[in-house]
């Protein structure tokens, strides 16, 4: 009978013992989640993970490998009591990291010298770019919304043979859920953080552009500009100024692609004939070196249609050079409309070009310098305004003042139902009487 006691007895302190063992886990989840709640900062939530992962494991060592999916390696982005992690970069289907990502469970390496031959020599291999030794290693992945995001990776139980036991196997397991959830939403949010970041910088180049344009004056000056950006920033620019008494010099110029590359190409096209067309006043040999300074830093493939001029009151001539610009359309006082077709190549393409400079007689007439975003508009049909479409607009509101005339007309094709895809920029140049 005393046996019989004894055995009972036995067996209820270890149910008690298992009992409050996963009421502790329980607890340590509980704790993470609410922790993980309160943080959606990236490197708070993987320190306060390992803090809490070696802590119950007894671990020598953790951390977390995140993958890189355009590289397909894993990353070392957190990492406590082993160094130099974060220098190399782990090729998804090496060691157990790979092998954990591949069986989508938590795997026990007992020990590591024991091992199967690929992985002993992949911790090896390691150990000694990290001045650290392995002898056990349990490894899980973290797994999301059903995406698997990286692993966590603990090495070496804090006892006398260093070796984790199934019991820590699963512990991981379970520990791993919360954590995968928490490091998924702090690096949404860091993303989303630095979106806004990236649209806030943006947002501050579309304005730095708009300083760069020529702001249109009174009724009395002969040219005026329109740029309407199909995003935030522009890929189009315009500059005009008076040059000398009687004179006045006007740039128009769309740049290949969208988006930020182009943008800062425009914005250096923009500065470099804002400072070449104070003291040149050729307009062929202004887009000569234009062309050269743009082909040394431009990158391939791209390139800089441009339209650049001069107008001389007193001579009543228009001076101009075509670098692969849309041909502008000249308006005379008869209603009639006419091109100028001269045009070399875009600026970008070849260093050395030779750009010819034609002189036409400008008298009662207005010229209209555009982008393509213009008569290459469409409306719900997907039918394009043309430049036929464009000289409609034109004739409608001739009539009004310059610096009022191109937003009417912009607004005009813009409330007609055309979609707007691409930057839409004016530049009219009316003869002085």
């Amino acid at each position: 009978m005393p046996n019989i006691k004894m055995f009972f007895k036995s067996k209820k302190t270890e149910i008690k013992k298992e009992d409050s063992t996963l009421n502790q886990d329980l607890a340590i989840i509980t704790q993470m989640n609410q922790e993980f709640a309160t943080s959606l900062d990236l490197n708070d939530t993987l320190q306060t993970a390992l803090e809490v992962i070696i802590k119950r494991l007894n671990a020598q060592a953790a951390n977390i490998f995140l993958i890189e999916d355009k590289k397909q390696v894993f990353q070392c982005i957190a990492s406590k009591y082993q160094s130099y992690l974060e220098e190399y970069e782990i090729p998804l289907t090496q060691g157990v990291m790979g092998k954990a990502v591949l069986q989508k469970k938590c795997i026990r390496v007992g020990d590591v010298r024991k091992d199967v031959r690929e992985i002993a020599e992949f911790y090896f291999d390691l150990d000694n770019k990290t001045n650290f030794t392995t002898y056990s290693v349990l490894c899980s992945p973290l797994i999301a919304a059903n995406e698997c995001i990286g692993v966590i990776h603990c090495l070496n139980k804090k006892t006398n043979n260093k070796l984790f036991e199934e019991g820590d196997r699963k512990l991981l397991e379970t520990l791993s859920a919360p954590a995968a959830l928490a490091i998924r939403n702090a690096k949404m949010a860091k993303e989303l953080i630095d979106k806004n970041r990236m649209q806030k910088e943006i947002e501050i180049v579309g304005e730095i552009q708009k300083t760069l344009l020529s702001k249109n004056k009174d009724e009395k000056f002969p040219i005026a500009g329109i740029n309407i950006p199909a995003k935030v920033v522009s890929g189009d620019f315009y500059n005009f100024a008076e040059l000398e008494k009687g004179k006045y010099g006007f740039g128009v110029a769309d740049v290949s692609g969208k988006g930020i590359k182009s943008s800062l190409l425009m914005s250096k096209a923009s500065s470099l004939y804002r400072c070449l067309s104070k003291t040149m006043f050729s307009a062929s040999e202004l887009l000569e070196l234009l062309n050269k300074e743009i082909c040394e830093t431009a990158a391939r493939g791209m390139f800089v249609t441009m339209l650049v001029g001069i107008y001389d009151s007193v001579k009543k001539e228009l001076h101009l050079s075509n670098a692969g610009h849309e041909p502008p359309l000249i308006y005379s006082k008869d209603g009639k409309f006419s091109n100028f077709t001269e045009a070399g190549p875009p600026l970008g393409i070849m260093p050395k070009i030779k750009y010819k400079e034609t002189i036409l007689k400008f008298s009662e007439s207005s010229m209209y310098i555009f982008t393509d975003g213009i008569t290459e508009i469409k409306d719900p049909n997907g039918e394009m305004l043309g430049a036929e479409g464009f000289q409609n607009y034109i004739t409608k509101y001739q009539d009004k003042p310059s610096n009022q005339r191109l937003k009417i007309i912009v607004e005009d094709i813009v409330k007609s139902g055309k979609i707007q895809k691409d930057d839409l920029t004016i530049v009219v140049i009316d003869s002085l009487t």
